[in-house]
């Protein structure tokens, strides 16, 4: 979700990292004043690429007849971009509670820092009789510097891996 976040804030003209930056926008914005098309694949599975595009074709469309409708409408189409982000995001999370009959609900990661994100969670714990695990906002960094810093600290172990090492993401311990 963080690259959904980076290249809507990069359409936007938002420095990077762009999740946050769409964030503080946003408490500012109406999400509801734009709408954006949100992909639906099968399964658990989910994609933001449809409403990256779907940004992209929008902004283009309304930048022709205005050429500062992002500037004066910033606020705005953040609140709506990330309430589209959001809403994608948790119609998966409920579908998969529905089919496997999950209870923990835990958020990590850079996303974890966003407001919309947390709210929509908290916002809905007690009807879907979830148990949340929320981390404290300082501790929600992106899960990429959490993996430099260990690698940082392996090699001054000098513990290395040669390149030609593959993944385990199934790996038991």
């Amino acid at each position: 979700m963080g690259e959904a976040f980076d290249k809507g804030a990069k359409l936007l003209g938002l420095p990077y990292p762009g999740g946050p930056q769409i964030d503080r926008h946003a408490l500012n914005g109406d999400p509801s004043r734009f709408s954006f098309a949100q992909s639906e694949m099968d399964g658990l599975n989910y994609s933001f690429s449809g409403i990256k595009t779907s940004l992209l074709y929008f902004l283009r469309k309304e930048l022709t007849k205005d050429a500062q409708f992002i500037e004066n409408n910033l606020n705005d189409l953040c609140a709506s971009y990330q309430q589209a982000l959001v809403t994608m995001l948790y119609k998966k999370l409920e579908k998969a509670a529905k089919e496997t009959g999950l209870q923990q609900v835990a958020l990590a990661g850079g996303v974890a820092a966003n407001s919309a994100v947390r709210q929509r969670l908290e916002d809905n714990i007690e009807a879907r009789g979830w148990e949340v695990f929320i981390p404290a906002f300082e501790y929600c960094t992106d899960n990429a510097g959490m993996i430099a810093m260990t690698g940082y600290y392996d090699f001054l172990e000098g513990r290395l891996d040669p390149l030609t090492d593959s993944p385990l993401p199934r790996m038991s311990i």
